[in-house]
């Protein structure tokens, strides 16, 4: 595919030989500066199918106003804390032989890192729509140099109620630039943002995934509700099993369910969106690395945070 050496050792080092059909088809439209609208789902690979190519663009074009200018080149709008942090991660993964420089930019967390960050220059911004309005609300990001612009997930992002928010972002870039936009699904609202945004844009659909892995077993209990947790203790601690996700309807149910299973001698957690940023990265980092058995989850964190979780 034409990419830098650099880039491609990044991802020999991340242990991937083959592109995905996403990144197939992606990379090369990226590399050659065209607009493109990808139909993708999660799991397909799709992070580095805008990363890898705009990485290698962003190093080979040197600043036009030259290396004293500190504005960031390329900004990735991502819906979700979680997400963005997971594009951060991609980011850095894949663009750690070069001398580009990124940061992430969400809320729920302080100001003065983000600030400093930004403040020292950067060529790649991944960052959710309300905590970028705010850092430009504040004249701490300055988004007129961006160069390529990446909306992933823009169906998510709607869905979340940040359309106006992403007006707002739209209308300060420059009006020169590449437009790189990724969605599971494309309703009108979706439509409405390619049709005013981009230039020609070339059309990308990977196939779907099937739903059922060939490689995943699936089993149904009919058990009374008064005795799922028991049931539940009882196959984890019957099985063994070393790493349990479990998604709970709400909050208080994740955190009853997390006290319980500690009561009864099973190391467990729960995110969800009540706790704080700082609290779900420690709960995920903890099921990742082994120290909890059990990550008792709402369905609301399984599109962005537990995305993190599959690479554990």
């Amino acid at each position: 595919m034409n990419l830098h050496p650099a880039l491609l050792r990044a991802v020999s080092a991340c242990g991937y030989s083959e592109p995905t059909e996403i990144q197939r088809k992606a990379i090369p439209e990226v590399l050659a500066g065209r607009d493109i609208v990808a139909s993708a789902q999660t799991g397909t690979g799709k992070t580095a199918a805008f990363v890898l190519p705009s990485l290698h663009r962003l190093n080979a074009v040197p600043r036009t106003r030259g290396r004293n200018d500190r504005r960031p080149r390329m900004l990735v709008l991502a819906p979700t804390r979680e997400l963005a942090a997971q594009v951060g991660e991609g980011v850095r993964d894949l663009g750690k032989y070069l001398s580009l420089r990124s940061a992430v930019i969400f809320g729920g967390v302080g100001y003065d890192p983000q600030v400093q960050a930004l403040r020292r220059g950067l060529d790649i911004l991944v960052a959710t729509p309300g905590r970028l309005l705010d850092h430009a609300d504040q004249r701490t990001a300055d988004l007129s140099g961006i160069e390529i612009l990446v909306l992933d997930e823009a169906d998510r992002m709607l869905d979340m109620g940040f359309i106006h928010d992403i007006r707002k972002v739209l209308a300060l870039l420059p009006q020169k630039r590449q437009n790189l936009l990724f969605s599971a699904t494309f309703p009108d609202e979706v439509r409405e943002i390619t049709d005013g945004m981009m230039n020609a844009p070339e059309r990308i659909e990977a196939a779907r995934r099937t739903l059922d892995a060939d490689s995943v077993s699936q089993v149904v209990h009919h058990v009374d509700r008064e005795r799922k947790r028991e049931l539940l203790s009882h196959l984890i601690t019957d099985g063994d099993w070393r790493q349990v996700l479990v998604f709970t309807r709400t909050k208080h149910g994740a955190n009853k369910l997390a006290e319980q299973l500690g009561k009864g001698g099973i190391s467990a957690t729960a995110i969800h969106g009540n706790k704080s940023q700082s609290a779900r990265t420690r709960a995920l980092a903890d099921f990742k690395q082994g120290r909890v058995r059990v990550l008792v989850a709402t369905d609301i964190a399984a599109r962005g945070e537990l995305r993190a979780a599959e690479r554990a």
